[in-house]
Parts: structure tokens; sequence; C-alpha cells
């Protein structure tokens, strides 16, 4: 229910929260629950009043903030960006609109299967399948140079309730991106993505300290903590000579 959640949630960026009864009448028993805990959510306010068009985009600046993932003038490349918060941190952190004369120009480009608003500093991809070879090329044709210095990633799976195969879905599109790495993430460059604690995850785990000098595990504040999320850091890449499948 993942990819669910993320339409609802980029339907409130787009229109704020409406708490009229006839509203909640019209959705499901777990929609309106889900509704009820985010018009409860600090984090949630916050973002509508900071104007992010998500509470995800706390955790994002809570990493960066603390391990420095985006910098002025790097190129990122956002994977999964519905609606657009993480594209709206990192337009900010890498100067994407160039509101800093003073400061290097950086690129942002967002790729999501689901509709993104457009936003000043960001270029998107969407409708747009990352995994999908017609779109890699695109990606590589529009991103400076043809690659990123920053491969974000908050993807997930439309959740089935079967927790294992929801990990294993969500472990191979963090592969997937691995294998997208050698073409597209420059040496030195990083990796930050979504994922849920699980059997496979040694296998994601294995890849990417073969293929990264530095790995460490992170959960921010505004994760929620009965949420099985995580995320993963992964820094100073290096080209796997092979194809490095796990």
């Amino acid at each position: 229910m993942a990819g669910s959640w993320k339409r609802v949630c980029a339907s409130l960026g787009r229109h704020g929260f409406h708490t009229a009864g006839g509203h909640y009448k019209a959705r499901t028993g777990a929609e309106h629950q889900w509704l009820m805990r985010q018009l409860k959510d600090p984090f949630v306010k916050a973002a509508k009043v900071e104007s992010y068009r998500c509470r995800s985009a706390f955790k994002l600046l809570e990493m960066d903030a603390k391990h420095r993932i985006l910098r002025p003038g790097l190129r990122v490349l956002d994977c999964g960006a519905a609606p657009g918060a993480w594209s709206q941190v990192a337009v900010q952190r890498v100067n994407a609109a160039g509101t800093d004369p003073s400061s290097p120009v950086g690129f942002v480009l967002g790729v999501d299967l689901l509709h993104i608003s457009p936003l000043e500093g960001a270029t998107f991809l969407c409708p747009a399948d990352v995994t999908d070879p017609k779109t890699f090329q695109r990606i590589r044709e529009l991103l400076p140079g043809g690659t990123a210095d920053v491969l974000l990633s908050d993807m997930a799976p439309n959740a089935t309730g079967i927790r294992g195969l929801d990990h294993d879905r969500l472990i191979g599109l963090c592969l997937s991106l691995l294998d997208m790495a050698p073409q597209i993430l420059r040496p030195g460059g990083s990796f930050l993505c979504k994922t849920w604690a699980g059997s496979q995850s040694h296998r994601l785990q294995k890849r990417l300290t073969g293929e990264f000098q530095n790995t460490r595990t992170l959960k921010p504040e505004a994760s929620r903590k009965d949420s099985a999320e995580v995320y993963i850091l992964a820094t100073q890449y290096r080209r796997p000579e092979g194809p490095g499948k796990g």
C-alpha cells in the first residue's frame, strides 16, 4: 500500500487537509486512520508551515545535516521522487535554482511512476519507471555530463501486506539501482536508499560494502518508530570491475 499512501500524500500536498465528515466517508478505514495520524503528526504540521510537499522532507534534512550528503554544485538523481519533497530539499542544498550567486549551481533530476508537480530548480521525468531501459537512457541524457554525484532513493513497492514479499521487492528495487550505478554514479559519489529490515538485507549490504568505501544504517527521527524502514547511506563509490550482482 506504500504507493497508495504516496498518492494520498501527493494529494494532500496539493490540496491541504480536508476534515469534513463527508470526505472521510469516501475513504477506507485504513486511509481514515492514516489521515488522522497525519493530522496529529508534528512533522506533517511542520511540512505545511515550511511548504514542503510531504513530511519525508525532514528525513532527508536530518540525514543531510548529520552526514553532509548534499552540497552546492552537486548533481542529484532522486528516484521515487513523488510528490517532490526530497527534490525540494535537494534543490535547496545543491543550489539547483541558483538562489545563492556565490555558490556553485547544482542539478536535481526526479523520477517517479506518479505525476510530480513542477518545482523551480528541478527537472522531473514522470510518469516513468526508473528500471525501464528507455527511462535509463533518458536519465543519462538529462543529467549534466550523463552522471550524478548523489543517487537518492525513497522508492517503495506497493505493499501487499506480506512482510517478507514486500521486503524482497524493496531490496530488489535497491539492487536494480545499484546495477545502474556504474553508468550513472560518478566515482566517489554517494547512494542513499530506503529499505526494510529482513532476510535479504545481507544481499544489499554485501553489494554496498563491495562497491562503496563506507556504509552506515540510519533511522532519522522523522521516520516513525513503529515503521520498519531504515535508510542506508553508502559513500565514496568505487565502480565494480564486473556486473557485481548479488
